[in-house]
């Protein structure tokens, strides 16, 4: 029962993410190129994924820090396969493109935003005091 509800809140995080980015487009991307909108998005939607997780936690009912750690990783593996699928089959993105931003080394700051949503559950959880 816990994954499941992991999978329904990942999908309310996906939806908000969503959200975020045509508002990223929108808003951001005109006054500061694609690739800078790209790297702020990171920071914005980790706040969008806490908030959400935040608010949820409890409800997720987990009752252990490894049970929070294997939301998190779950939410990491449907992000990843989301994400690339997108992108690649629906945006026609090129690997290229794609893979950009996930290179640190080259201002890719996708890795801290998956990391932000791979520990948020437990993060979550001890801010809550939930476990």
């Amino acid at each position: 029962m816990v994954f499941l509800r992991g999978v329904i809140i990942w999908i309310v995080i996906m939806f908000a993410e969503s959200l975020h980015g045509v508002a990223r487009v929108i808003l951001l991307e005109p006054r500061v190129g694609d690739f800078k909108a790209r790297q702020i998005g990171v920071f914005t939607g980790a706040a969008v994924i806490l908030i959400v997780t935040a608010l949820s936690v409890r409800w997720i009912r987990a009752k252990s820090v490894s049970q929070l750690l294997g939301v998190g990783l779950l939410w990491l593996a449907l992000t990843l396969g989301f994400e690339i699928g997108i992108g690649r089959f629906v945006a026609g993105y090129s690997w290229e493109r794609i893979a950009s931003d996930y290179n640190i080394l080259e201002g890719g700051l996708l890795p801290i935003g998956l990391l932000v949503l791979t520990l948020a559950p437990v993060s979550a959880a001890k801010a809550r005091d939930a476990i």
